[in-house]
C-alpha cells in the first residue's frame, strides 16, 4: 500500500500533517523507478574460454583492426567494449575450473580448500532492485544446474537449464486453483516464518557477543525472506505477459552447446522484453562431446585444451566463431526492440566473459571481456598489464553504478575501470 505525506489524519475538523517516515521514503524510491528508464544486465560465462588468438586485437584505442571473433559482431562495433589483461585476485592454474564459482563473486580462492564463496554480481544488484519486477533475477545454463549465481551467505542457487520450463514460469497463467495454492503456500511459510522470528529474538538476552552476531546475520535473511514472499505474493495476483512465440522445446542432446545456447538467448530476449526481470546469468555448455557442427569431431573440452595442435585450433576456431554468431543475434534482438526513445540493447549491459584466459594452459590471466550496450561510451579495445591487472571487480562496479546502484566497492574491487565511461547526454 502507498502512504504519503500529504495524506491527513482527519477529526472533528482538526486536520493534522503526518510527520515524516521511512516509509515515504519507500515510497518516493518506488515513484522514481516508476519513472526512470529500466536499465539490465546479462552476464554471460564461456566456460572454456575463448581463444586469446581470435578473440583480442592486436591494436588499442578505437582504431584497433577487429579480431576474427570480434569481427563477427561487427555491425556492434560502435556499441561494445573489450577489454584484456584483466583477471581476479587470488586465482591460479592448479583450480581453473573450480574458478568459474568466483567468476561474477571475484571471491578468492575457489575450488581450495575451505573455501566460502560471496555474493554474485547479479544477486547483489537483486538486492537492490529485484522487487521492481516478477522475478528479482533468472539463473540459467547450457547443461547442468550449476551457474554463476550465488547467495549473500555464499550458497549457490542453482541455474534452470531447461528453455521451457522457464518459459512456462514467465508466460505461461496456472489455473485458478494453481494460483490459490500458492497464496496459501506463501501465507503459511510467512507464518512459519513469524513462529522462527520471535523464538529467535526472544534467545537474544542470553547469548554472547558472537552469538549475537550469527543471530543478528539469520534474523536478517528471515526479513529478506518475508520480503521477497510479500513481493511475490504481489505478482502471484497479476497476469502473466503474452508473448506472441511457439513455446520452446528443450534439446536433449548435451553435445548441441549452440542450439542450447540460442534457446537460452531467445528466452533471455522474451524475458528482458516483458520487464519479467532485469538480471539475467547464463552459464555456455561446454560438453566433452563432439558437438554437431560441419568440420567439428572432437568435444568442445578437448579441443579447449588443443596443447597448440593445429588440428584442434581449427576445430575450436569453428565451434567458438559460432558461439560468437549466437552473441551477435542476442545482440541484434536486443538493438530491434524499441523501448520508449531507445531500444533494450542501450538499456542493457551485455557482460560476456570467462573464468580462463587460456583453456589449454589452465591460465586464470588476460581473461576475455566483452562489454556491449549499457549506456556505456563503447568502440574501443582497452588493454591493461595482464601481470599487473586491476581486478576484474572494477567492471563489476561501472555495471552496478548503470543499474543505478550507489556503491564504489564489489568484492575485490579498487574502485571502477578506468577508461569505461558512461555517454554523455
Amino acid at each position: 500500500m502507498n502512504i504519503h505525506r500529504r495524506h491527513f489524519i482527519r477529526s472533528t475538523g482538526i486536520s493534522l500533517a503526518l510527520p515524516w517516515l521511512d516509509i515515504f521514503a519507500d515510497d518516493t524510491k518506488r515513484n522514481a523507478a516508476a519513472t526512470h528508464p529500466p536499465c539490465r544486465m546479462i552476464c554471460i560465462c564461456a566456460p572454456l574460454g575463448l581463444h586469446p588468438d581470435n578473440f583480442f586485437p592486436t591494436q588499442s584505442g578505437k582504431d584497433y583492426v577487429l579480431s576474427p571473433y570480434l569481427d563477427i559482431l561487427r555491425d556492434f562495433r560502435d556499441e561494445f567494449t573489450v577489454i584484456s589483461g584483466l583477471a581476479h585476485a587470488g586465482m591460479g592454474s592448479s583450480f581453473a575450473h573450480q574458478a568459474s564459482a568466483s567468476f561474477l563473486t571475484g571471491a578468492p580462492g575457489a575450488g581450495r580448500p575451505g573455501f566460502r564463496n560471496a555474493i554474485s554480481l547479479d544477486q547483489f544488484a537483486a538486492d537492490h532492485i529485484g522487487t521492481q519486477t516478477r522475478f528479482p533475477s533468472l539463473a540459467l545454463s547450457g547443461e547442468g544446474s550449476g551457474g554463476l549465481s550465488w547467495t549473500r551467505t555464499g550458497a549457490l542457487i542453482p541455474a534452470d537449464n531447461s528453455p521451457s520450463k522457464v518459459f512456462a514460469r514467465l508466460f505461461l497463467e496456472g489455473r485458478a486453483d494453481d494460483v490459490q495454492d500458492q497464496l496459501r503456500r506463501l501465507e503459511d511459510g510467512r507464518s512459519i516464518l513469524d513462529d522462527v522470528r520471535d523464538q529467535a529474538k526472544s534467545l537474544r538476552t542470553n547469548l554472547g557477543s558472537e552469538d549475537r552476531g550469527k543471530l543478528d546475520e539469520y534474523l536478517t535473511s528471515v526479513r529478506e525472506l518475508e520480503q521477497r514472499m510479500v513481493n511475490d505474493e504481489s505478482w502471484a495476483k497479476k497476469p502473466k505477459p503474452k508473448v506472441n512465440v511457439e513455446p520452446p522445446k528443450d534439446i536433449p542432446n548435451a553435445a548441441d552447446l549452440i542450439g542450447r545456447t540460442k534457446l537460452l538467448f531467445d528466452l533471455t530476449h522474451l524475458a528482458l522484453q516483458t520487464d519479467s526481470t532485469r538480471l539475467i546469468t547464463i552459464m555456455l555448455a561446454g560438453s566433452t562431446f563432439a558437438p554437431p557442427i560441419e568440420g567439428v569431431s572432437l568435444g568442445h573440452h578437448d579441443l579447449s585444451h588443443h596443447g597448440k595442435d593445429p588440428g584442434k585450433l581449427a576445430q575450436l576456431r569453428i565451434v567458438e566463431k559460432e558461439t560468437m554468431k549466437t552473441v551477435r543475434d542476442l545482440l541484434t534482438k536486443l538493438k530491434q526492440s524499441q523501448e520508449a526513445d531507445s531500444n533494450l540493447l542501450d538499456r542493457t549491459t551485455v557482460f560476456l566473459g570467462s573464468n580462463l584466459g587460456d583453456g589449454s594452459s589452465h591460465s586464470t590471466k588476460n581473461l576475455p571481456v566483452l562489454l556491449a550496450g549499457g549506456g556505456f561510451q563503447h568502440g574501443q579495445h582497452l588493454p591493461f598489464d595482464a601481470n599487473n591487472p586491476p581486478p576484474l571487480c572494477n567492471v563489476y562496479v561501472n555495471m552496478l553504478q548503470r543499474l543505478s546502484i550507489e556503491t564504489d566497492k564489489f568484492g575485490t574491487s579498487t574502485g571502477t575501470l578506468t577508461g569505461l565511461e558512461m555517454k554523455r547526454v
